[in-house]
């Protein structure tokens, strides 16, 4: 053999073997996402720090807006197109695809075991006995107040339901502020600020929310029926002409200073820090008396599963097992003050409004909102009808025990409890 030959054997061997380290090198993982709102933290803050411990795994953050993402994903699996990682929204939306086997089971995941029953309950089969997607993020509700206006008016922070009371009379007497920054407009608000805020503290939470899909309770019952009667009060705290008002009006009502109190979701603390010129406050959701138990809803918002069909499960696997660490949820909680870590290790949050609303873990029993697992199936849907009769009862036109009594029939005409 000539040297000539040689040398080209040589050249072509270290041709081929580079082209083989730069194929190991450049496993890309893709994720799928509806969540546009946080593709600079993917790309300045998780994506780096991943790549950092896992050189040979490039990741691409190729999010769809949150009205087309459902469809296109759809598609994207019957096209065999969509990415190795998919963001997955609560209950049904991700079982349904589970059950397609467009999603893998993580259930033996090294990481999963980092969350509780109640953390992973939005991503798991009905009985509990399979998980698909590594729970990311939870939101939180509660009460976010004008310090400046409390402290003017001599308000303490209310725990109890007649406490609660008495500061909405003060501010009303007083008639510098709004009480209470709601509207009944765009009637979801009603439901998600309202009666699935403070809803848990009567139905106990998971044991009621448990009871009502077993059958043991009915929307009927008093535990049930108490929340409505609750917010039929709040109807004389809300601004005037708040049957119009729409949920970016009681956002502005707040930041602006008009109102004194705003019922919440912890996914309102990034706008309002930019927005509030005042100091803000969180309290719970009040017991009806003092030394009660607390309950709060916790509620699962976002995962992030497997493509059965990715070309790269072991990379994706090593991922979805980075997205289940104490270091991720870190880097995402802090990035995203108000969506909140669903790992059992608690994540020190640094903005204090999120630290308040994340602290409530240690001291109440965490609960899911109530008519999204497995109620909300059927026509008509709880959900929906929810929204409706919560605006209802607190715009007057329905009593609390006729709102009940919708929401029962209306479940009755589909769903059958399992016996």
């Amino acid at each position: 053999m000539g040297s000539t030959t040689l040398k080209t054997l040589l050249m072509a061997t270290s041709v081929l073997a580079s082209a083989g380290f730069a194929h190991a090198a450049d496993t890309t993982l893709t994720i799928e996402s509806w969540r546009t709102d946080d593709l600079a933290i993917w790309q300045e803050k998780l994506i780096p720090a991943f790549e950092a411990k896992n050189p040979g795994i490039k990741v691409k953050f190729a999010p769809t807006p949150p009205t087309e993402y459902d469809a296109a994903l759809g598609a994207r699996f019957d096209a065999g197109s969509a990415g190795d990682i998919v963001t997955c929204r609560p209950f049904d939306k991700s079982l349904e695809q589970f059950k397609r086997g467009n999603i893998a089971s993580l259930k033996s995941l090294p990481g999963i075991e980092n969350f509780s029953p109640v953390a992973k309950a939005a991503w798991s089969t009905d009985d509990g006995s399979d998980t698909f997607c590594v729970p990311m993020a939870s939101v939180i509700h509660g009460f976010i107040y004008n310090k400046d206006a409390f402290d003017k008016l001599g308000i303490t922070v209310p725990t109890t339901e007649a406490e609660f009371f008495a500061a909405l009379d003060k501010i009303k007497k007083d008639g510098t502020y709004i009480p209470l920054a709601m509207g009944t407009k765009d009637l979801w608000e009603a439901a998600t600020m309202g009666y699935q805020n403070i809803g848990p503290n009567y139905w106990k939470g998971e044991e009621g929310r448990l009871a009502l899909i077993k059958g043991t309770q009915k929307l009927t019952d008093a535990d049930w029926v108490a929340p409505y009667k609750t917010l039929a009060k709040w109807k004389d705290y809300l601004g005037d002409g708040f049957e119009a008002q729409t949920y970016p009006d009681s956002q502005n009502l707040f930041t602006l200073g008009r109102a004194a109190i705003y019922p919440a979701g912890s996914w309102e603390i990034s706008l309002f820090n930019t927005q509030a010129q005042f100091k803000m406050g969180a309290f719970l959701p009040p017991v009806q008396k003092a030394g009660d138990t607390c309950y709060i809803s916790d509620h699962a918002d976002l995962g992030a599963a497997m493509n059965a069909k990715s070309k790269n499960p072991e990379a994706a696997k090593k991922f979805l097992s980075w997205v289940a660490s104490p270091e991720f949820a870190d880097i995402y909680a802090n990035a995203l003050p108000g969506f909140f870590s669903l790992s059992s290790t608690p994540v020190k949050m640094k903005d204090p409004l999120a630290q308040e609303f994340v602290s409530w873990r240690e001291k109440c029993k965490p609960t899911i909102r109530s008519t999204y697992q497995i109620l909300s199936r059927g026509k008509p849907n709880l959900e929906n009808e929810t929204w409706v009769e919560s605006a209802n009862v607190i715009n007057g036109t329905d009593t609390p025990d006729v709102a009940a009594k919708k929401l029962q029939d209306g479940l009755d005409s589909w769903y059958k409890p399992a016996k």
